[in-house]
C-alpha cells in the first residue's frame, strides 16, 4: 500500500525538515520539492558528514530514489549547477536521479539585482530577504512575462523573450534604483551555456508523479521555509514569496490533494525566526543566547543569526489548521538539555484580554504579550537517543504536554543532527 507524505515547516522555517525528509526516504520511490528557490537551506548530517542542500531534494543522498523539482520552484541555473558540482565532488550521483519540471520559472540575474536594490533602498524597513532574487522571479511569473525552463529548448523564442525582460528590468535598475544595468547579451550567454547540461534533466514531473501513483509507489513531498512565511497565509509582509503551506503541493507539482495521506509539520522544541517580523515569544536574554549557541542557529543559506524564543502553541495550532497536519515532528529537543525550567507559550494577551487564537492582524500580533506555562527541565543529555523510553521522564512529560496542547500526535522526535539521532513513534 502506497503512502504519500508531505513534510513542511510548521513555524517560521529552519525546523530541521531536510534531516527528517532524508530519514524518511528509505521507503519511498521519489522525493519532490514543490515551492521556493535556493533561498532555502536543508542541512543533512550522515555519519558525521554535513551536506547543505538548497534546490536539490533531500533524498539525493539515497540510492535508487527519484529526486523531482516541481513547477512551483523558481530555478537559478547557476545555483543548481553549483550544488550539483559540489555533490559530485563528494561522489554523489545527481544527474541521473534529478528531474526538473519544464514549467519551473527561471531566476535571472535581473531578479537578483532588483532584490538587492530594493532591500538596500528600504534601509531599516527592509523585509530581510536572502537577496537571491526569489521575490522578483515570482513577480515575473505571476505577471506572465517570466521565462520558464522549457524556454531553454527554443533558443530563438528565449532570446526574444529575454530581450523584452532586459529592457523592462534594466529601466528600473538604471532609472529608479540608480544601479548599473545588466547587458542582455551577458544574460543570454549565461542561459544558453546551461542548455546542454540541463536538457537531459528536463521532464514532465506531473506525468512522472502520475506514473508513480499508478504503480502504487510511496512519495515524499518536501517543503521549504515554514508555514508562517506563506505569502498568502503568513505574517505578511514579513514572508517569503511562495506558498509554503501544504496546499502548495498540488499547485507546485500537479499532484492532486486527494492523493495525499499524511501531512507532517516539523517544529523545533523552541522556535526561531530569521529576518524581520513579529515574534511574540522572542527571548532577548541569556536563555535566548544559549538556545542560539547550543542549537547552532545560523542560516544554512545566508549564515544570518536566527532569533530564538519559547515554543508557541497558538502559532502551532494555527499551523495545524492551515495545513491539515496529521502529525508533528519535534526537533532539537537536545538543545533544551541544560535548562532548569522550560516555558511554553499557551496563549496571547492583547489590551488586557486573552485572545482566542493566533491573530490574523499583524499589528495585533506585534502588540501581543505571551502567556506562559512553565515545566521542569531534565538537566541531562538527550543527544542521540533513539528510543522514547530512554528519554528522561521530564523530557517525555514535555512532549506529552505539547501533544495535549496542540491536539495532534508527535510521530518523530529528533535528538541530534545526524540521520540516526531520531526517535520514530509512529
Amino acid at each position: 500500500m502506497s503512502n504519500n507524505t508531505v513534510i513542511i515547516g510548521a513555524q517560521w522555517g529552519d525546523e530541521g525538515k531536510g534531516k527528517l525528509v532524508d530519514a524518511l526516504t528509505e521507503n519511498v520511490a521519489a522525493v519532490v520539492r514543490f515551492q521556493g528557490g535556493h533561498n532555502a537551506g536543508h542541512t543533512l548530517k550522515i555519519a558525521g558528514k554535513k551536506t547543505v542542500l538548497h534546490l536539490i531534494p533531500s533524498g539525493i543522498l539515497r540510492d535508487n530514489i527519484d529526486c523531482l523539482i516541481g513547477n512551483g520552484v523558481v530555478l537559478s541555473l547557476s545555483a543548481l549547477f553549483e550544488e550539483i558540482e559540489t555533490l559530485e565532488q563528494d561522489n554523489v550521483e545527481v544527474r541521473s536521479k534529478l528531474k526538473i519540471s519544464g514549467s519551473c520559472p527561471l531566476l535571472l540575474p535581473y531578479h537578483v539585482a532588483l532584490d538587492n536594490a530594493r532591500e538596500h533602498s528600504l534601509g531599516t524597513k527592509s523585509i530581510g530577504t536572502t537577496k537571491r532574487g526569489i521575490g522578483p522571479a515570482y513577480e515575473d511569473h505571476v505577471a506572465r512575462r517570466g521565462l520558464r525552463v522549457n524556454d531553454l529548448l527554443y533558443p530563438d523564442i528565449l532570446a526574444n523573450k529575454l530581450a523584452e525582460l532586459a529592457r523592462y528590468h534594466n529601466f528600473q535598475l538604471e532609472h529608479f534604483y540608480k544601479v548599473p544595468a545588466i547587458p542582455y547579451e551577458e544574460a543570454l550567454s549565461m542561459l544558453m551555456s546551461y542548455l546542454e547540461p540541463m536538457t537531459p534533466m528536463i521532464a514532465d514531473v506531473m506525468a512522472l508523479l502520475a506514473d508513480h501513483r499508478n504503480k502504487q509507489h510511496s512519495l515524499l513531498f518536501e517543503g521549504a521555509q515554514g508555514a508562517l512565511l506563506d505569502v498568502n497565509l503568513g505574517t505578511y509582509p514579513y514572508v517569503t514569496s511562495s506558498n509554503t503551506t501544504s496546499g502548495a503541493v498540488a499547485t507546485g507539482t500537479g499532484f492532486g490533494p486527494k492523493y495525499l495521506d499524511d501531512i507532517i509539520g516539523v517544529a523545533k522544541a523552541y522556535i526561531t525566526r530569521v529576518g524581520s517580523g513579529p515574534f511574540p515569544t522572542e527571548l532577548h536574554d541569556d536563555t535566548g543566547l544559549m538556545l542560539a549557541s547550543r542549537g547552532g542557529e545560523f542560516g544554512a543559506t545566508t549564515g544570518r543569526p536566527r532569533r530564538c524564543g519559547w515554543f508557541d502553541v497558538p502559532l502551532m495550532r494555527h499551523s495545524i489548521q492551515l495545513n491539515s497536519l496529521t502529525h508533528m515532528a519535534v526537533t532539537k529537543i537536545d538543545v533544551l538539555d541544560e535548562l532548569e525550567t522550560i516555558k511554553v507559550c499557551v496563549g496571547y494577551e492583547h489590551n488586557g484580554k486573552q485572545l482566542p487564537c493566533f491573530p490574523a492582524d499583524i499589528n495585533i500580533l506585534e502588540a501581543c504579550t505571551p502567556i506562559y506555562e512553565s515545566m521542569p527541565g531534565w538537566l541531562c543529555s538527550t543527544m542521540g537517543v533513539t528510543c522514547i523510553k530512554d528519554l528522561p521522564a521530564n523530557a517525555r512529560s514535555f512532549l506529552n504536554r505539547l501533544e495535549s496542547l496542540c491536539g495532534i500526535p508527535i510521530s518523530i522526535v529528533s535528538t541530534g543532527p545526524d540521520r540516526i539521532h531520531t526517535i520514530f513513534l509512529d
